[in-house]
């Protein structure tokens, strides 16, 4: 059989990662590099660098809008993908490069879809008229690909319902999966001591954006017995609306209850699993979450989750066995509700999220493990190249 050589096109790449497509981007070029038969180059945003080919923006655009910086970096990118078998982008910041490279080296061009653009109206309040050009990115690369990789079977709905013209037998679902071993149960408590966190606390961890829907879960805190604490591992607000916003929440929530802690810089990976660890819950309030890594990093960790029922989510968290599931229809009073009731009763109830942990731990261990992930996408380069 013949090596395939890939190029894989990120904007994440260590340590500038923020997010879980990042995350998924560094595990799944771990473990394709492991697979025998392959070689991976890997093509980032952020300048020079000796573990992979970083482009920074060219100087010309440093002050244009950030999508237009991120056309300009794509440019330079697909000048660079000359004599490889299969290219693979990696959000819209990426597609473009992938597909203008596709376009002039005829190499096939497979997409991951880790969020799309016209699910996320919010955006315009980051990227302002560029909105508009990452939606364009998003839909060209989209509807060119040779195929488009679903992180979940909601996510493969959403592809086809955002943009019909694709052909379904293109969009295939190949779930994110989670390192077991960098995440699995850590019972260091001097790092809940180091940041003065006492007692029972449940935890959310991620940016500061309306996806991940932080505000509701802030808003519905406000009803939530006293005796549980909340650990916030929340940083890097999107825009300034919704970091003002949150902040606000949290300082009303803080001049009333001593254990609402605030971790605003992203914590090295041993004292995050500890912080997961030592949670009695898990919560995830998204209002979009195409799969939702996150929640397999808490699972991981044995820890239950509580999580809205949108998206790829419900793929990951089997309700009743390894956490519970809010419906959200869009409607923030009722969700904020569903989640003051499910938090309070879950956190009253330890035994059954010790259950919960267990179940999680062993869900991910047996079905969500990167080999697999790794070996599915090898497959489907080999399809796309015959």
């Amino acid at each position: 059989m013949n090596r395939l050589k890939i190029a894989i096109i990120t904007k994440e790449w260590p340590p500038a990662i923020y997010g879980g497509a990042g995350v998924h981007v560094v595990e799944l070029t771990q473990a394709i590099r492991a697979a025998d038969g392959t070689t991976v180059d890997v093509h980032c945003f952020g300048g020079p660098r000796e573990d992979a080919f970083g482009y920074a923006t060219p100087s010309e655009f440093n002050d244009a809008n950030p999508a237009v910086q991120a056309l300009a970096t794509d440019l330079e990118i697909a000048s660079h993908l000359d004599g490889i078998d299969v290219v693979h982008s990696h959000t819209w910041y990426a597609n473009m490069a992938g597909h203008i490279g596709a376009l002039q080296y005829k190499i096939p061009h497979i997409v991951s879809a880790h969020s799309l653009e016209p699910l996320r109206p919010w955006k315009s309040e980051q990227l302002g008229g560029g909105y508009a050009i990452s939606s364009w990115a998003e839909k060209t690369a989209f509807e060119a690909a040779a195929a488009i990789i679903a992180v979940s079977d909601g996510m493969r709905a959403d592809v086809l319902a955002a943009y019909p013209t694709i052909d379904p037998q293109k969009v295939v679902t190949i779930r994110n999966g989670v390192d077991t071993t960098r995440f699995s149960p850590n019972h260091d408590s001097s790092v809940a001591a180091k940041f003065g966190v006492t007692g029972a606390y449940a935890i959310f961890v991620g940016r500061i954006t309306r996806q991940k829907g932080l505000a509701h879960l802030l808003r519905a805190w406000k009803e939530v017995p006293e005796e549980y604490g909340l650990v916030l591992a929340a940083g890097s607000p999107d825009e300034a609306g919704i970091g003002n916003e949150v902040a606000e929440l949290i300082a009303e929530l803080q001049k009333t209850r001593s254990n609402v802690w605030w971790i605003k810089d992203m914590l090295p990976h041993k004292e995050l699993t500890a912080m997961l660890t030592g949670a009695e819950l898990f919560i995830c309030p998204s209002v979009y979450e195409p799969l939702g890594i996150v929640n397999l990093e808490a699972m991981a960790c044995e820890t239950a989750v509580l999580a809205s029922r949108v998206g790829g989510i419900p793929e990951v968290v089997e309700h009743t066995v390894t956490g519970e599931l809010v419906d959200y229809n869009g409607d923030a009073v009722p969700f904020e509700k569903s989640l003051t009731e499910s938090i309070t009763r879950l956190m009253s109830q330890p035994e059954l999220l010790e259950k919960y942990g267990a179940a999680g731990r062993m869900r991910t261990v047996t079905e969500f493990g990167w080999d697999e992930v790794a070996a599915a996408t090898i497959a489907l380069y080999r399809r796309v190249i015959a």
